[in-house]
């Protein structure tokens, strides 16, 4: 144990906390159980640092441990956890948790049995945490952590530091809100760059290896995250490359289950719950038209990729992606507070009420024209008016 406490305050002190995510600040911190998902590279870890640093002072009642460390192969979380709490530990952090079989039930008998013992764990958006053998879904607070929004992305890279202001607001003074963003800066360029290299924290530190590094990230979730927890074979996991691969050039994916299953040669049940698993390891984004159910066994009406980063690193370039790229962006920020569908007329519908259709500058009403509460989100402009706002303001809503 005194090794690990000395791992916990070394990382700690060691963290950064120039930049704090929108979830720092969100979270209800005195839950007796938190659980933090989120795809992988987005700031789990981070986050929960910054918070210790900020809180903890050195103290010996709070500690920091990912359960990927050689020393939970030898040793129970539940009898470390036991051994902290004896030494009057009341703060404990755990970081990768589905590196260690059963952490749901030494977590859930963890916070029955001491009931001053603070417990806050991540992992990835992959665990079925709210399926958890121990059913940790009644007893956790769980929270998500979003990939970076524009807004975010330009104050990371020092570029500008804006409010977040609520859809409502992007709505009703979208063109007021612009002119004070735009105010003596071109944003497009910015734009541009974020859509491409921005999406997720460590763009900071890659320095010329962005799209390297997201593909490490990617082989990760497959070979790893989700052989574990899918418990497929390694000749299942080829497949399920090559169907990332698949939807990569071909998003957004009109779903066609029988055509996709001839290609991958995944039967028509397994490759449906291979789309739910990618999904939630934030790889895709299955979006079903308005009306359908929400199961796993109801085929999606279309499938994108996650966000505009990994349809930048996997798309063969053989095509522009350019208005692939902007529906993308518009459905993954959208997505952080919002429900999200595909429409029959629009392109999404957003929590069953406002109709959209995303596109370039020139983008009429034409296909919506006769819709109430429809709107254009229009690429590469600055400022809109009326019913055509900037596809950009949409990244400033968190």
């Amino acid at each position: 144990m005194d090794e690990l406490i000395r791992i916990s305050d070394r990382i700690v002190s060691n963290t950064n906390s120039d930049f704090e995510r929108y979830l720092l600040y969100e979270i209800e911190w005195e839950d007796r159980l938190i659980g933090l998902t989120g795809a992988r590279g987005v700031g789990k870890t981070t986050l929960m640092l910054q918070y210790l640093k900020k809180h903890s002072k050195s103290s010996r009642s709070w500690i920091y441990v990912s359960l990927d460390n050689f020393y939970f192969l030898k040793n129970r979380l539940f009898d470390f956890a036991e051994e902290f709490y004896l030494k009057g530990g009341r703060h404990l952090f755990i970081d990768e948790v589905h590196h260690y079989p059963h952490w749901s039930m030494d977590i859930k008998n963890l916070h029955d049995i001491y009931h001053d013992l603070k417990i806050v764990f991540s992992g990835s958006s992959a665990l079925q945490i709210h399926k958890a053998e121990a059913d940790l879904s009644r007893r956790a607070a769980i929270y998500n952590l979003h990939e970076l929004s524009f807004r975010e992305y330009l104050m990371l890279s020092g570029k500008y530091e804006g409010k977040v202001y609520s859809f409502e607001e992007v709505l009703k003074n979208h063109t007021e809100i612009s002119l004070e963003i735009t105010k003596g800066k071109s944003i497009i360029p910015w734009f541009n760059e974020y859509l491409s290299e921005g999406i997720y924290p460590f763009f900071k530190e890659a320095k010329g290896q962005y799209h390297e590094r997201l593909n490490s990230v990617i082989n990760i979730i497959i070979e790893r995250d989700l052989q574990v927890l899918e418990k497929i074979s390694y000749a299942t996991v080829y497949k399920l490359k090559m169907l990332v691969a698949l939807l990569a050039d071909n998003v957004p994916y009109q779903v066609n289950i029988t055509a996709l299953s001839s290609k991958t040669g995944l039967s028509r049940d397994v490759l449906l719950r291979l789309l739910g698993a990618l999904d939630r390891a934030n790889l895709i984004k299955n979006i079903r038209l308005v009306g359908s159910s929400d199961g796993y066994l109801t085929k999606p009406d279309k499938i994108y990729m996650n966000n505009t980063s990994l349809l930048s690193s996997l798309h063969s370039g053989n095509v522009s992606i350019k208005e692939t790229m902007r529906e993308t962006f518009f459905m993954n920020q959208m997505c952080k507070s919002h429900v999200v569908k595909s429409a029959k007329e629009g392109d999404f519908k957003i929590d069953n009420r406002y109709v959209f259709e995303i596109g370039g500058r020139k983008k009429t009403f034409e296909q919506i024209a006769d819709l109430p509460d429809s709107f254009i989100a229009a690429d590469d402009l600055e400022v809109g008016y009326h019913n055509k706002i900037p596809l950009w303001l949409f990244g400033f809503m968190y």
